[in-house]
């Protein structure tokens, strides 16, 4: 790791990374399950049958990391060009990042309620870097 990069950046990329770790757990099964005609081609017409649960809880936990990283890259960018980062926003950076990892085979897995408490954690985290950034 870059020690010159603060560690809300480092945790950051590793989101990113994440996201590139979950698009190929959806992206395999979802091409075995629905053939490489379909998922190659301009899929102008539905699914040509259902993804399996597991399947299509990984596309979902794939979704909702995209929606939590916009806001999760809009904290790390606030507190790091705001001149706010510190020990609280490392700790809410590796909190969220934590809690994405964990996400994947709650979602995955059905892991109730637990999924949704994972969940909580790494967006709580998040608020309170946007906080900070304001402060």
């Amino acid at each position: 790791m870059n020690p010159a990069l603060p560690l809300e950046l480092t945790a950051l990329a590793l989101a990113g990374l994440l996201q590139v770790v979950q698009y190929a757990l959806f992206a395999i099964p979802a091409n075995l399950e629905l053939g490489t005609d379909y998922t190659a081609g301009p899929r102008d017409t539905d699914l040509p049958r259902p993804l399996s649960p597991r399947t299509a809880r990984l596309k979902r936990a794939m979704e909702n990391h995209f929606e939590g990283l916009i806001l999760f890259t809009i904290a790390v960018v606030a507190v790091t060009l705001g001149d706010q980062a510190g020990p609280v926003t490392e700790g809410c950076a590796w909190t969220y990042l934590g809690a994405r990892i964990l996400y994947v085979p709650a979602y995955a897995f059905g892991w109730t309620p637990w999924r949704s408490a994972i969940w909580a954690v790494g967006f709580l985290a998040t608020v309170l870097m946007l906080l900070m950034a304001l402060t």
